[in-house]
């Protein structure tokens, strides 16, 4: 049986929260019978305390967590050196989690976060997260929450972004300008916000060309990437080939790389490629490749700034956007 939380103990009993605790306390202030109830429930719903909480409220962990769906991509690597920077300059650890993606882990991070091993979360969330009810917990146990990059518009938490919308219209915009007139967009689960804003300034720039909008040169990757391997692969094939390709993230990218290799395609005489990456081997591929580089390390450091403000307790901006840069290399060279 799934342990359930105080809140729902006290839903269950119709009880306030503060009383329910009290009375696991075995306090004073509540009756016998009223302890006798909720100890019985307790035992049935398999309630958890939490041995924390009351060392909690006079000391703290030092500790922050920061949970991130992978550490490979540039991008994660290049914040956590800003995130760690700020932490050690407060005196502070930082306990690495990854997610790799998983929704299942993803939840069960959140919940051993409750128990109090830290004083505060800085998270980025996984590409298939539609259910909130962990974050909301976090909140719920006084556990001061940021997110940066991939962040939640339904949890009322302080966010750290870029400006996705803009730079998935300026990457789109910057194909056409490069002669591209059958441009394919690449990206990740659309429960994310970015992809959506990133999809969005691509279907926005196509529309203010006047290119047609043609659903099937979107491929949206899952966590099987051969498979994404294989439909990116199936499109370079068709015969409406697409002459351009906007990634939303630098692995799709690299898979385009590898593609055009196996079918004897040259970059960019015959694709042009574009995407978002913090690679800094992406001025080293045949050919180089255009970015659009997100300023990780300024994103790490101030979603920690924003953390640590919380924690002592002064104000903090709600949402904070910080620009990403156009880096125009070989891959997109106009003319080919």
């Amino acid at each position: 049986m799934k342990p359930v939380n105080l809140k729902e103990l006290a839903r269950e009993l119709n009880l306030s929260v503060s009383t329910v605790s009290r009375a696991l306390r075995d306090s004073w202030e509540i009756s016998t019978p009223t302890k006798q109830r909720v100890s019985d429930l307790a035992r049935k719903m398999n309630f958890q305390p939490n041995p924390y909480a009351s060392s909690l409220r006079k000391r703290h962990s030092r500790t922050i967590a920061l949970v991130i769906p992978e550490i490979a991509n540039n991008f994660f690597a290049l914040a956590i050196k800003g995130i760690e920077t700020v932490a050690r300059e407060k005196g502070y650890h930082v306990l690495i989690y990854l997610t790799n993606e998983e929704v299942e882990e993803e939840i069960a991070i959140a919940n051993s976060l409750q128990s109090g091993r830290v004083d505060g979360v800085i998270m980025s969330l996984c590409g298939s997260m539609q259910d909130t009810e962990h974050l909301l917990e976090l909140q719920q146990r006084n556990l001061p929450l940021v997110f940066f990059d991939r962040v939640s518009e339904t949890v009322a938490a302080p966010k750290v972004i870029t400006n996705d919308y803009e730079s998935g219209f300026i990457a789109t915009e910057h194909l056409f300008h490069a002669g591209c007139r059958r441009i394919a967009h690449l990206t990740m689960s659309m429960d994310l916000s970015i992809s959506q804003r990133r999809q969005q300034g691509y279907t926005d720039a196509l529309t203010r060309y006047e290119l047609s909008i043609h659903p099937e040169r979107v491929i949206h990757s899952g966590r099987d990437e051969s498979n994404t391997y294989q439909r990116i692969k199936a499109l370079f094939l068709s015969e409406e080939r697409p002459d351009g390709v906007f990634a939303s993230v630098e692995k799709l990218a690299v898979l385009v790389y590898h593609i055009c290799r196996e079918l004897q395609l040259k970059i960019p005489d015959d694709i042009k490629v574009i995407s978002f990456s913090n690679l800094l081997t992406a001025s080293l591929l045949n050919p180089s490749l255009t970015t659009i580089a997100q300023p990780a390390y300024e994103m790490g450091r101030e979603a920690a700034a924003i953390l640590f403000r919380r924690l002592e307790k002064k104000t903090s901006e709600d949402r904070v956007m910080l620009p990403a840069a156009l880096e125009v290399r070989q891959s997109t060279r106009a003319g080919s």
